[in-house]
């Protein structure tokens, strides 16, 4: 087996003060009467006002909680945000998002993306009257072309999923600017840590919190941020008027993967850095894609957009369906499951799971075959998790 190396240099440097602000941010002791270093849990649905109308900022807790309060204050400043709001789950975010939105409106979606948004989009949205066109924004001239004067919204994530593509957030902003076009980013792969959305021209950047944000595999969570006023009337008025709100304890469990947030995307670059370097030159493998590889088609791209890569490794194995069959029957460290962005190692079969629900057709196009693996490389010891792969390819290809 190959040699564990560390991640490749010449990422720009981090913005400052990152653990600092995640661990102490919306969460000084002062605010209790108990000055509890960590913040309690509040369960309480609802508060004691002092007159009829007249509460200390509190009324009822799907309208505010003290506990939600405080993460989204700390992922507010992790963002580089003004402002951020947390929802039931991913999907409940992207509702929220949506419904800024009125029948008849045109929304481009980037063409890889979460099969969970993939269906909401061209199932649920769709049938609500909006517009959706799913197109491949890597590529500037095709996201210009698809726009029309209905077009209100631009959603893309960086990296991609599956196929991890990277967008460039920058030049999509001047584009859609130009129409005054809200543009969102879902960073859930980069994570706060290693990409700033809103710093880079997006109005919003949203999250599925329950992938890295939150890093332990125990919690359903969406989180939005942005620094529009305008934007953040709005979506605070749908977060208590639709009512997709985490509960306070989801909150508190979040708060606390903040706070090893840092240390944890450290492991997962240089985690998934060695899996993608063992995979590269492996030959039961056709293609490894990790935009931390000089190898990856926009490298320079990720240098200059992120400070580094998370744990999400693709790759096509050699053979056809039989082979990843056996080869994640196998694996005896990584986890044969859905999701990603835990402590611990995952691997899945797009084609099958995640983007089952993508039409058939559309998959073929984009490349997500019956042999495209999808790994979340976690935080074991590496030389564990490189012999696991290992075993598990001589068990596909003997």
């Amino acid at each position: 087996m190959q040699k564990q190396e560390a991640p490749e240099k010449g990422f720009r440097p981090h913005f400052p003060h990152f653990a600092t602000q995640a661990i102490h941010v919306g969460q000084e002791p002062e605010q209790w009467s108990s000055q509890a270093v960590v913040p309690p849990v509040s369960l309480s649905t609802t508060f004691k006002q002092k007159a009829p109308g007249q509460h200390s900022g509190f009324e009822y807790s799907r309208s505010g909680n003290p506990t939600r309060n405080c993460l989204e204050k700390a992922v507010a400043a992790l963002d580089g945000a003004k402002y951020c709001l947390a929802f039931a789950s991913g999907l409940a975010a992207t509702l929220n998002i949506t419904h800024l939105l009125k029948p008849g409106d045109h929304i481009i979606c980037v063409d890889d993306v979460y099969g969970g948004t993939n269906r909401y989009f061209r199932r649920v949205a769709s049938e609500m009257g909006l517009k959706v066109s799913f197109v491949d924004c890597s590529k500037l001239k095709l996201l210009d072309a698809a726009i029309t004067p209905e077009t209100k919204l631009v959603w893309i994530e960086t990296p991609t999923n599956p196929l991890l593509k990277i967008i460039d957030i920058e030049g999509c902003a001047q584009v859609v600017h130009n129409h005054e076009i809200i543009l969102v980013v879902d960073n859930t792969f980069m994570s706060a840590y290693f990409q700033r959305p809103l710093d880079l021209g997006a109005d919003i950047c949203m999250y599925s919190a329950s992938k890295y944000m939150n890093g332990h595999s125990d919690v359903v969570m969406g989180l939005v941020s942005t620094n529009s006023e305008n934007l953040y009337k709005k979506l605070s008025f749908l977060q208590n008027a639709l009512g997709a709100i985490p509960s306070p304890f989801d909150c508190y469990l979040c708060l606390r993967g903040l706070k090893t947030l840092q240390i944890r995307m450290k492991k997962h670059f240089e985690n998934g850095m060695a899996v993608a370097r063992f995979l590269e030159v492996d030959p039961r493998v056709e293609e490894v894609i990790y935009a931390g590889l000089p190898s990856h088609p926009q490298y320079e791209l990720m240098q200059r957009q992120c400070t580094g890569c998370p744990g999400m490794v693709t790759f096509y194995i050699k053979g056809e369906l039989a082979h990843a069959e056996a080869f994640l029957k196998n694996l005896k460290i990584f986890t044969l499951a859905e999701s990603l962005g835990g402590y611990e190692s995952l691997a899945e079969l797009p084609a099958l799971m995640t983007h089952a629900s993508v039409p058939k057709e559309d998959r073929e196009e984009l490349g997500i075959s019956d042999t495209l693996i999808r790994l979340s490389v976690g935080l074991e010891d590496i030389e564990d998790l490189l012999e696991d792969l290992d075993q598990a390819l001589k068990a596909a290809h003997p």
